[in-house]
C-alpha cells in the first residue's frame, strides 16, 4: 500500500484537543472517590471538590484542563512503509495547529536565547518516540507532561545509604516512598506514579513515562510487581500530605511499576510524578481500507 499521500495532521489535532481538554474516565472516577473518602468540609475535599468542578467545565468549553498544557509526549506505532520523518512532519504542524486553538498553551522555549517559539515547535519538542510493527495500522499514544510534576520526577541510584536501600525490591520502595515524601504538595497532587527499575539513566526516565498510559485499575502481569504496586499505593497514602499538600486521606491515586534489563555497575530507580490531571488519549488509524478514519480512545 502506498501511504505517501497519508495525512493525518486533522486527526493529531483531533488527539491533542481530547488530551488537552478531556480527563480519562478512570482518573475522573478516581478523583471522585477520593472526594468521598476525605473529611467532609476540609481543605482536601475542597480541592478534590474544585478539581472535580474544573474537569467539567474544560471537557464542556472544549478548553484546557490545566494552565500548564506540559510536553507532548507522543508514542506512534506503524506499519512497514510508513515515513516517520513524514509522520513528525504532520504532528509539528498539528501541534501548531491546536496552540493556535488554545487547546495547548505555548511551551516550548528556546535553551539558548530563552524565546518562546510560540507554537510548541522546537528542539525534540513535541517529543516523539516512533515504534515499527506488523499490524495494518497506526496507533498513537498522546501523553501531556506538565512542568510542576516534571520537577518533582526524580532518579535514585541504588545502594542509597540516607534511605538504608539496596539494590532490590525493598530498596526501590524505600526510594518511590521518599520520592512522594519529598514532592510533597508541590507536584499538583494527588499523584500518579510512574516507577521504571533498571535500564540506563536515560531510558528510565522515558520506561517510567510509559507506566502513566496505564489504567489506573489495570494490574501487572508480574505478581510480585502487581503486589509492591499495591503495598505502595497503600503506603503513600499514609504519608498525610494529600490533595496538593492540605492533608488528607489521598496523596497517590496509582502507582505502575514497569522494569529493564541492567548493567551489573547500575541499579536506578526512576520515579515519574504525574499530577491529578494525567492527561492521555490515543487513537488508532486502520490502513487496510478505502478510508482511513481515526478511532480515538
Amino acid at each position: 500500500m502506498d501511504y505517501t499521500e497519508l495525512d493525518l495532521t486533522d486527526s493529531f489535532v483531533e488527539l491533542i484537543r481530547r488530551a488537552a481538554t478531556i480527563l480519562p474516565d478512570d482518573m475522573r472516577q478516581a478523583l471522585g472517590k477520593a472526594k468521598g473518602n476525605e473529611k467532609a468540609g476540609s481543605s482536601a475535599e475542597g480541592a478534590l471538590d474544585t478539581i472535580l468542578l474544573n474537569v467539567n467545565i474544560a471537557e464542556k468549553n472544549s478548553t484546557p484542563i490545566c494552565q500548564d498544557t506540559g510536553t507532548p509526549i507522543f508514542e506512534v506505532s506503524y506499519p512497514v512503509g510508513v515515513s516517520t520523518r513524514m509522520l513528525a512532519d504532520q504532528i509539528r504542524a498539528a501541534a501548531a495547529i491546536a496552540t493556535k486553538h488554545s487547546y495547548l498553551r505555548p511551551n516550548a522555549v528556546d535553551i539558548m536565547t530563552d524565546k518562546n517559539s510560540g507554537n510548541n515547535n522546537g528542539e525534540d519538542f513535541p517529543t516523539m518516540h516512533f515504534h515499527e510493527w506488523d499490524n495494518d495500522s497506526i496507533h498513537v499514544d498522546l501523553l501531556l507532561k506538565g512542568g510542576g510534576c516534571e520537577n518533582v520526577s526524580t532518579q535514585y541510584k541504588l545502594p542509597n545509604g540516607r534511605l538504608h536501600a539496596g539494590r532490590d525490591l525493598e530498596g526501590v520502595r524505600r526510594a518511590v516512598l521518599d520520592a512522594v515524601n519529598q514532592a510533597q504538595g508541590r507536584g499538583c497532587g494527588p499523584a500518579v506514579l510512574g516507577v521504571a527499575v533498571g535500564g540506563d539513566r536515560g531510558s528510565g526516565y522515558i520506561k517510567s513515562k510509559l507506566q502513566l498510559f496505564r489504567k489506573l485499575e489495570d494490574t501487572n502481569p508480574d505478581e510480585t510487581l502487581a503486589a509492591l504496586e499495591d503495598r505502595l499505593y497503600e503506603e503513600t497514602n499514609q504519608l498525610g500530605i494529600g490533595p496538593m499538600g492540605f492533608g488528607g486521606e489521598t496523596t497517590v491515586l496509582g502507582v505502575k511499576i514497569g522494569v529493564q534489563h541492567r548493567l551489573p555497575a547500575s541499579y536506578f530507580v526512576s520515579v515519574a510524578y504525574m499530577c491529578w490531571a494525567n492527561r492521555r488519549a490515543s487513537m488508532d488509524v486502520a490502513l487496510s481500507g478505502e478510508t482511513m478514519e481515526a478511532n480515538y480512545a
